[in-house]
């Protein structure tokens, strides 16, 4: 028989002694943690650095998930990234309603550029009478898209898809889950809706939208007006909305119409560039105040200073990959009516609120949305700004509050506009025409005529709003910024 080497030996009893100890009754196995997802890890870490209210969560703020473990541990009950994802945001769907997760960061990026898969048309849906039948009125058509294609246009009224009525119940699937079908029309006559028989077959395309829909030029008692509808604070139509406002200052207009109300917002930096283009481009003047948590916040006064904190006025469009840097034109107002609704929104009541303190702005409409918080695209960087190439997950997490020049914020009723005015849906007639319900009570003001008693036909046919198309765009309401800095 081989003999065991006395190194050996001592190590088959120390080994043994180990299991046997750890065997004992009274004393517990020591626990192996296995570590976290990346996924998960990179939804936690990304919340804990960027999140506005990261100290009011007590999982991102408790210093017990300093310790790995401890913090695997937590992670490992969720094995959906999304779940935890909303478990750690302040007062989900009440306070914060707008952070949300992806599992393929290329949705955000084609959300930031306006891209997206559609039939080209923007709509609400209401209850006909107390039934649960349903209809739906076209609010605008986009630029190159199947609905211009085919004849649509603001104003069309629409009952059935694929020959069946729209309803409470079906219209998510006949209108949101199919990227064909054919659309039924309808005319309002005496406050009643009926079918008619114009049809038109549409497929759903990949399109950018461009969020300059309308801007023109006219002559209202001796004033050149000019009238713009921007749907979107897109940076890809900086340079395009620009040359609007050269056209504009050109033609020596008296007065702008701007129109927002179905604007839900976008960049921050398209809504400082389309304000020094109303107001000015004194870069010494605060557009906008930022607050973001204390980590972010110390970050950018002690790197950039405290003036980091605050966004100016600008003359300048900066270059990017598409374009060189571009001179603003200005039109140095002083005035301007902006007409806006509840879908007006984000970016939108970024620019209202900031130019307030500047200028006379005269709001036309109903409440705007109330949402003055802006957000960031997390990826998972490394600490070179390289992102994990293991998964695609990306966020869009609020990360800011703002306020104007003379700290206005927390408005979460929305602006309240000076004149109000609702819709005519039952006669929504081309933007910029003077006849157009909000626009003529624009231009009614200016003529000093007042609008008591101006009557508002948007209860004709009794609205009971069920839907939008927005509804189903998550998001819709967004107003985003990027960083000059990475993890």
């Amino acid at each position: 028989m081989k003999r065991l080497s006395y190194k050996i030996i001592v190590q088959y009893f120390l080994i043994s002694g180990l299991l046997f100890t750890g065997c004992r009754k009274n004393d517990p196995i020591p626990e192996i943690i296995p570590q976290a997802n990346e996924i998960n890890t990179f939804v936690y870490n990304g919340l804990k650095d960027y999140y506005l209210w990261n100290g009011q969560i007590d999982a991102l703020s408790n210093k017990k998930y300093q310790d790995k473990d401890s913090l695997n541990a937590f992670l490992n009950k969720y094995t959906d990234p999304k779940a935890l994802f909303t478990s750690l945001l302040y007062k989900y769907k009440e306070i914060d309603k707008w952070s949300f997760l992806v599992d393929n960061s290329k949705t955000i990026d084609d959300w930031i550029s306006g891209i997206s898969k559609t039939m080209g048309y923007d709509f609400m849906l209401g209850r006909i009478g107390s039934s649960d039948n349903l209809f739906g009125f076209v609010r605008y058509v986009m630029k190159g898209s199947p609905a211009e294609a085919a004849g649509m246009k603001r104003g069309d009224i629409f009952l059935n898809v694929n020959d069946q009525q729209l309803t409470v119940s079906n219209y998510q699937t006949l209108l949101f889950a199919t990227e064909t079908y054919k659309l039924g029309f309808a005319t309002i006559t005496n406050n009643t809706i009926s079918p008619n028989s114009r049809t038109v077959n549409m497929t759903a395309i990949e399109l950018q939208e461009n969020p300059i829909n309308k801007d023109t030029i006219f002559l209202s008692n001796n004033q050149k007006i000019g009238y713009l509808v921007y749907n979107g604070f897109n940076a890809d139509f900086d340079i395009e909305l620009n040359n609007v406002f050269k056209k504009f200052k050109d033609a020596n207009i008296n007065q702008l119409v701007l129109d927002l109300r179905y604007n839900g917002g976008g960049s921050v930096q398209s809504s400082i560039y389309l304000a020094s283009m109303i107001y000015g481009t004194d870069p010494s003047k605060i557009f906008a105040h930022a607050q973001y948590n204390s980590g972010v916040q110390d970050y950018f006064v002690n790197t950039y200073g405290s003036g980091a904190l605050n966004d100016y006025f600008t003359s300048t469009i900066s270059a990017t990959t598409k374009n060189a840097a571009t001179s603003i034109t200005s039109l140095n107002l002083q005035k301007i009516y902006i007409i806006v609704s509840d879908n007006t929104a984000s970016a939108s009541e970024l620019l209202i609120n900031g130019l307030k303190p500047y200028m006379k702005v005269t709001v036309v409409g109903i409440n705007t949305v109330g949402k003055y918080t802006g957000s960031m695209t997390v990826k998972d960087w490394d600490s070179n700004g390289n992102v994990n190439p293991n998964h695609s997950w990306a966020m869009q997490p609020i990360i800011v509050k703002y306020a104007n020049s003379n700290g206005v914020s927390d408005f979460i009723n929305g602006l309240t506009p000076d004149i109000f005015a609702e819709e005519d849906i039952a006669n929504l007639i081309p933007f910029g025409d003077p006849n157009e319900k909000l626009l003529s009570f624009v231009l009614a003001d200016m003529k000093g005529i007042s609008i008591t008693g101006m009557v508002l036909k948007s209860a004709q046919i009794g609205l009971k709003k069920v839907a939008d198309s927005r509804d189903f765009k998550p998001f819709a309401n967004e107003m985003y910024i990027n960083f000059p800095f990475r993890k």
